[in-house]
């Protein structure tokens, strides 16, 4: 009876479960997406950590460890059953895209060390992140809309010095990172549009898409491009 009572305080919509259970097609096909995201995670963020300069490496560590993270945590999430557990993970993957974020800009804006504003800018992407992080860790019950608005903004910081990383980048890199960032942005589509069936599936979808793209863009720059 006990057992009963538990799982029906979660009937219904809740800041981290939509109040409607997602078929079976749709579990197995979200955990193959986050697979195959993981697969490419461990894989190419290796080889990059294995090439990278001394002097990036501890930027590369951060944004691979990032990267590897939101992924895990995302799919231990999206595959958990509806119970105090998954409450808890909602918690730890609504925070661990701010992480990924700010690890995806760290390596990046490491490149602009030199100039006036790149310390600075990654500075505040961090210090945005810190504050979204703590948002969805402590209150995640609230400012739904604000935290999707940080998201955003916090993404698309970079264009501030865009003009530092079009001398510094690759023009190649630099397209990757704004196609990743427009894949990321496009899946946000499919993440709210919940009446959709697979809709989640084609969010993560983007998702693995934006950061594949986005570590190809890493790669580009501090291998490819370097040797």
């Amino acid at each position: 009876m006990a057992r009963l009572s538990m799982f029906s305080s979660f009937e219904g919509r809740t800041w981290w479960y939509r109040g409607k259970p997602y078929s079976r097609a749709e579990l197995i096909l979200d955990g193959l997406v986050h697979a195959i995201g993981l697969v490419i995670a461990l894989a190419a963020g290796g080889f990059l950590i294995a090439l990278a300069a001394q002097a990036v490496l501890p930027a590369i560590a951060v944004y691979v460890g990032s990267l590897v993270a939101v992924l895990a945590i995302s799919l231990a999430f999206n595959l958990a059953p509806v119970n105090a557990a998954k409450r808890l993970l909602a918690r730890l993957d609504q925070a661990a895209i701010f992480l990924l974020i700010a690890g995806t800009y760290t390596p990046i804006l490491a490149l602009l060390s030199g100039a006036a504003n790149g310390p600075i800018i990654l500075a505040l992407v961090w210090g945005a992140a810190v504050i979204g992080i703590a948002l969805k860790l402590l209150v995640p019950q609230h400012f739904g809309r604000l935290a999707l608005a940080l998201y955003l903004g916090i993404a698309w910081s970079g264009v501030l010095v865009f003009q530092a990383l079009a001398e510094e980048l690759p023009h190649s890199t630099l397209w990757l990172l704004l196609a990743g960032g427009v894949a990321y942005s496009s899946g946000i589509i499919f993440h709210l549009w919940e009446r959709l069936n697979f809709h989640n599936v084609l969010w993560h979808c983007f998702v693995v898409a934006g950061a594949s793209l986005h570590l190809w863009a890493i790669l580009d720059c501090m291998v490819i491009n370097r040797t």
